[in-house]
């Protein structure tokens, strides 16, 4: 009993990192076996423009926003780049930029995120509560494993939006997740408008209405798997869920998964609006995928941290030494605009609505040789 236990906790120690899978032999096991691309690669090029389109124009409509540029590299004295965890273990690309023969020279990351950049462009942009922007963003995370569904590339609709110290509550939350998922459902039966082919019954559709579960209650569901498992087991029942709360430690002593300390709000206390013991105001969308047999996450998003959540968890993470960043101190003092935001992954959205088996078949991007080899047994064509 006692080796039992002490795997269980080792398991969820090791959950935390993220869902990447982590070994090839592994890999290609759980690869489907009987795998058909629905849709030709020139048939693909066209599906996957035509409902990036679609989402963009909708997501806008939704949630009040408007289309931004947004940056690939940032000044790494800013403190604008996001650090994906809070235990340093996913560091960002960085380089030195000489310029003018050293005299004025930078220090630059590529980002992995523009978490951060946004809440600051929505002061740039003189963005009031209701309004905000949306980006296509690209990014590199050079420290995942690089899988079915994990690319050192990364796309995303990317958003945020003002709002007031008010609507920093579920309510909100929820109302958000709602429209962003009436889009997402949109934007399958857009695609199968138009690419008929998509339309099989060997993959159903997505349903109408998400499901919303907070970590807490999925851990009181399957208190003896990791987070992983239980993302796995709780979408046979809900085959499209958004969980509420990751960040802060669950009941049994560890959070569903690692946030950073400085976007979303992972701390604040919200047992008035649930009437249990529940904290965090952000959450990710998770399906369902009838493709690969596995969980698939969308997105991840939250309302914002502000002066006193961010303080909090920053100290909380032991990381207090990042109120000295220009960004930090800009919340502290009030200075940029309450927000709530996420990033929708455009590449794993693409990959769920074409009927794909791998991110490699709708971005272009660098994989392994024993990747690319094991997938084309498959039939899994990834782009190069």
């Amino acid at each position: 009993m006692g080796t039992l236990l002490a795997d269980t906790k080792s398991d969820k120690r090791a959950d935390l990192a993220g869902p990447g899978i982590g070994d090839y032999n592994e890999l290609e096991k759980i690869l489907p076996r009987d795998y058909r691309s629905l849709l030709n690669p020139k048939e693909t090029q066209q599906a996957i423009f035509q409902v990036k389109r679609y989402i963009a124009d909708n997501l806008c409509k939704e949630l009040g926003l408007m289309m931004v540029e947004v940056p690939l590299i940032v000044d790494a004295e800013s403190g604008v780049n996001d650090m994906l965890d809070r235990d340093g273990s996913r560091t960002p690309v960085q380089f030195h930029i000489s310029n003018d023969r050293n005299l004025h020279p930078i220090d630059a990351q590529v980002v992995q995120a523009a978490t951060k950049w946004k809440r600051i462009a929505l002061k740039q942009f003189g963005c009031r509560p209701g309004e905000g922007i949306c980006t296509d963003m690209r990014a590199v995370r050079k420290d995942y494993f690089l899988d079915h569904d994990h690319s050192a590339y990364v796309d995303q609709w990317d958003w945020e939006r003002a709002i007031t110290s008010e609507q920093r509550n579920l309510v909100l939350l929820k109302s958000v997740v709602r429209k962003i998922w009436k889009v997402l459902v949109g934007a399958e039966r857009f695609a199968q408008e138009r690419f008929p082919e998509l339309r099989n019954p060997r993959f159903p559709s997505l349903p109408e209405e998400i499901t919303f579960l907070h970590a807490e209650e999925i851990l009181e569901m399957y208190p003896d798997l990791p987070r992983k498992q239980r993302e796995t087991s709780v979408l046979q029942k809900y085959p499209a869920i958004f969980i509420i709360g990751i960040g802060w430690p669950l009941k049994d002593g560890y959070p569903h998964e690692m946030r950073a300390a400085d976007y979303d709000d992972w701390i604040t206390d919200t047992k008035h609006e649930t009437g249990k013991d529940t904290h965090g105001l952000n959450g990710d969308i998770l399906v369902w995928n009838h493709v690969t047999q596995r969980r698939h996450e969308l997105s991840s998003m939250g309302i914002r941290v502000n002066a006193a959540s961010l303080r909090q968890q920053l100290e909380m993470s032991n990381l207090l030494d990042n109120l000295k960043f220009p960004y930090h101190q800009g919340i502290i003092n009030n200075e940029l605009p309450l927000s709530i935001g996420g990033g929708i992954g455009q590449s794993r959205t693409l990959m769920l609505l074409l009927r794909k088996a791998h991110l490699g078949e709708v971005s272009v991007t660098v994989w392994p040789k024993v990747l690319k080899e094991m997938c084309a047994k498959k039939s899994i064509f990834v782009l190069e």
